[in-house]
C-alpha cells in the first residue's frame, strides 16, 4: 500500500514539474501561477521559505490574478522548482 501512495504522489509531482516549466498565467508578490492537469498551481517564489504552507496568503494573491481559490481542495508538494501549493475540486 505505500508503494501506490508513493507512486502516486511521485505521479502528481511529475505533472507539477512538467507544468512549471510552461508559461505561468500569472505573478504575484509571493507566488507564480500556473494551470495543471491537476489543479492551480501555486510556486512559492519568496525568498524565505515559509514555516508552514501559506494557503492563505495564496488564496488573497490568487484573487490578484482572477482565481478564486477559497472553497477549493488544498494541498502541498516538494517538487525540484521548490514548494507548490495546489488547489482542486
Amino acid at each position: 500500500m505505500l508503494d501506490s501512495m508513493g507512486s502516486s504522489s511521485l505521479t502528481i509531482n511529475g505533472f507539477l514539474e512538467d507544468a512549471l516549466s510552461e508559461p505561468d498565467i500569472g505573478i504575484t508578490d509571493r507566488f507564480r501561477w500556473h494551470a495543471t492537469p491537476v489543479g492551480i498551481a501555486a510556486l512559492w517564489t519568496a525568498s524565505s521559505a515559509p514555516s508552514t504552507p501559506p494557503f492563505e496568503e495564496a488564496v488573497e494573491e490568487g484573487l490578484k490574478v482572477g482565481l478564486d481559490l477559497s472553497r477549493e481542495e488544498r494541498e502541498f508538494h516538494q517538487v525540484q522548482q521548490g514548494l507548490v501549493l495546489l488547489f482542486h475540486s
